[in-house]
């Protein structure tokens, strides 16, 4: 019920309003300054009389979205829209109307729009920007608004500014961008030629240019092939040569502008004078010489003067573009080079007779050729004489003595320097091979003698030591000096170059012969027998891939028996047997063929190594003496280190950690006590997850004990341990 408008019964318009601020239009949102208060520039926050309220999110709500500000969000992102407006043309009868076509662009960061018109050659219109970028308002009467992303589709009409556009098509980010905003996108509509520009276009294609424009592009070919060289090895029988011998050739086509150069390949002491080129780089006609041609004849363009020099004594001239009387030339290209192919250069008849991998390529990839066999152009070398070595005079080495018939300047024979550096003694590898031997000897006093023979890597020399016994009246020591040791048989004086002992001649059984005094090998130390086993390329000894093919080859036809005899040689079952046993029964299963090494590097393989315990106190107190000998006191800094390096305070430190602190400080330790007791310490208390040095206060040493890798683990001299049921000897 409305109440009369009278002194009393009015109510008033202010009655519950609360807020009678004045509206700030500047604020924050998202924590960016903005203008915030345009939408209610009223009283309190309210709209103006007659003010609409826009939504403030066109399309997605406004809990939706980043939260980020649009000229953030959308920076740099584009809608580009295909579309064209028709224009009148008063007062021409040639064109009623006018197509013209532009680009819209809609920038999504603030709503703008741009249209941009191509630019036509010759069409007498100022073209390219036809609406600045800006935001671009409805037309009547929702004049207030503007133009935002939902008024934009394929195959619909915009007005700006009382002008009709017609879109027919965008690019692939816009249909992108239209599909996830949930638009369905219509069909791209037809784009209509405008009629006096279809006529303009018949009437140029009927003109004959009086001065016609011949462009030859060669920047592609150059772009592509820049650099890309074809390489034929070529042969030139010249008949007006004086011996009448071939010349080589070597051709090169360039592919960036198909010219081609010529080297001639000058043999040594031939007498001709060398020079840079045989034929320098330029087209190579096919058909030359074919006589000289006078001056102009020979041109790109042909010049027609059709008026002579009647009106006042000038001359018109124009271009003929049907080139009436042109010379034209042919010249060679790259499908006319082939291997076997004869070419003409200049009058005289060169042979192609083969190419390099590039050329090869190159055809094998553009023609499909697959035949690249080359002609033979060359005569087969002569035998070459060799070169008699006169006999070795007995005077120094052999080496030395044939370095003396190279030359008249005498040099020392070249050494096997990186040999020298690979094998030579570095740390604990000494590359040294150590065997036990005696002598082969029925003399009852030299049966006894027990020498050790090292074979040096580095440079392939050999010495002999003898063990020194007591009472048997033979002085010990050195038995043969270090040096390279000739093998048995050989002719003294003989021009071939004489056979040496080598690594691979000295095994463990092997019987060698030393300046007339023959050992038998029995035994190496383990540094030999290791350094065999990794090096088994060397020693086929040592290669148990090679032995047990070689046992497969024997023991196979007699398998049934072998198990029998592993059974009768083991009869309380327990799967293993001795060494001795075992290397009796090799023997007899091979009857020889076997020799100790392999025999022995077949028990290895199969053996069962015995660990033995470290005595704790002793190694404790080796190491005290060692400290004690060198007056090492410096205790308490090497405590404060390793309590510094403790980071985390949980009482243990990295195993390369401890041993660094104790280099540093110059430990007077040998590196195998120091990593031996290292080792030791972790054998007797840590946890052997982690590798981790754990600090003592009581131990006198280091004040800590060690986690870190067992580092040596020796074998019972000849006690070796197999087992029965192995598939390989069975």
């Amino acid at each position: 019920m409305a109440l009369p408008v009278l002194p009393g019964y009015s109510v008033g318009r202010n009655l519950g309003k609360e807020k009678f601020h004045k509206s700030q239009l500047w604020g924050y949102c998202n924590n960016v300054a903005m203008l915030v208060g345009e939408d209610k520039p009223g009283i309190g926050g309210e709209p103006l009389p007659g003010q609409k309220l826009k939504p403030k999110s066109s399309v997605f709500p406004a809990d939706l979205g980043c939260g980020v500000p649009a000229w953030i969000a959308f920076d740099k992102k584009v809608l580009s829209f295909d579309a064209y407006f028709e224009e009148e043309v008063p007062d021409k009868t040639q064109e009623p109307y006018r197509i013209r076509y532009c680009k819209i662009y809609f920038y999504l960061e603030d709503d703008t729009i741009q249209v941009l018109e191509h630019r036509v050659k010759n069409s007498g219109i100022n073209q390219g920007t036809i609406v600045r970028r800006h935001r671009i308002p409805l037309p009547p009467p929702n004049e207030d608004e503007f133009y935002t992303v939902d008024h934009f589709n394929i195959d619909t009409e915009v007005i700006f500014y009382s002008r009709r556009y017609r879109i027919i098509d965008c690019d692939e980010f816009t249909k992108h961008f239209l599909r996830k905003m949930g638009f369905k996108l219509n069909p791209p509509g037809n784009r209509p030629d405008d009629p006096y520009t279809k006529e303009r276009q018949k009437i140029q294609d009927s003109i004959n240019p009086l001065r016609p424009y011949e462009r030859i592009d060669t920047l592609k070919q150059f772009l592509e092939h820049d650099g890309h060289v074809l390489r034929f090895y070529c042969v030139w029988d010249d008949p007006e040569s004086l011996f009448h011998d071939p010349r080589e050739l070597v051709l090169h086509y360039y592919l960036a502008d198909d010219t081609i150069d010529m080297i001639e390949v000058m043999p040594v002491n031939s007498g001709r004078d060398a020079v840079p080129f045989f034929l320098r780089r330029d087209k190579l006609p096919k058909y030359a010489p074919t006589g000289l041609y006078q001056p102009g004849t020979i041109t790109s363009r042909t010049v027609l003067n059709v008026q002579g020099n009647l009106v006042g004594n000038k001359g018109r001239y124009i271009l003929d573009n049907r080139k009436t009387g042109a010379v034209h030339q042919e010249f060679y290209k790259d499908s006319d080079l082939k291997i076997g192919a004869v070419i003409n250069v200049w009058g005289r008849q060169i042979m192609l007779c083969d190419c390099d991998e590039f050329t090869k390529d190159y055809y094998r990839t553009k023609y499909g050729i697959e035949d690249f066999t080359p002609v033979p152009y060359k005569a087969p070398p002569p035998p070459k004489a060799e070169k008699p070595i006169p006999p070795y005079t007995g005077f120094g080495s052999e080496e030395d003595s044939l370095c003396s018939c190279f030359g008249f300047l005498l040099k020392p024979p070249q050494k096997d320097f990186k040999k020298f550096m690979e094998k030579d003694r570095c740390g604990l590898d000494g590359n040294t091979l150590r065997f036990l031997a005696k002598l082969v000897t029925d003399s009852p006093i030299d049966k006894d003698r027990k020498f050790i023979i090292c074979y040096f890597l580095r440079d392939d020399t050999i010495s002999v030591y003898e063990h020194t016994q007591r009472n048997t009246g033979i002085l010990g020591g050195k038995f043969l000096e270090k040096g390279r040791i000739k093998k048995p048989g050989q002719e003294l004086f003989k021009s071939e170059p004489s056979e040496y002992f080598k690594a691979q001649d000295l095994f463990i059984g092997a019987r060698v012969c030393f300046h007339g005094h023959n050992f038998l090998l029995v035994d190496a130390d383990e540094y030999t027998i290791n350094y065999m086993d990794k090096h088994t390329n060397e020693f086929p000894v040592a290669d148990t891939g090679f032995i047990f093919k070689k046992l497969k080859d024997i023991a196979e036809p007699r398998s049934r028996e072998i198990r029998q005899v592993f059974a009768a040689a083991d009869p309380q079952h327990t799967k293993v047997i001795e060494y001795d046993p075992f290397r009796n029964l090799i023997v007899s299963i091979t009857d020889g063929a076997f020799t100790e090494h392999e025999i022995m590097t077949l028990a290895r393989h199969y053996g069962e190594k015995e660990e033995y315990e470290i005595d704790h106190h002793f190694l404790l107190a080796k190491a005290q003496e060692q400290l004690k000998k060198k007056r090492f006191e410096n205790f308490e800094q090497l405590t404060t280190i390793l309590v510094y390096n403790d980071r985390e305070k949980c009482g243990v430190l990295p195993y390369e950690t401890c041993r660094t602190i104790c280099k540093s400080f110059k430990l007077p330790l040998c590196d195998d006590l120091l990593e031996t007791i290292l080792t030791m310490m972790k054998m007797t208390g840590a946890d052997s997850h982690h590798s981790f040095l754990r600090k003592e206060s009581n131990t006198c040493l280091f004040w800590m004990t060690c986690l870190a890798k067992k580092i040596d683990s020796n074998y019972k001299s000849h006690c070796f341990w197999i087992s029965v049921s192995a598939p390989t000897l069975t």
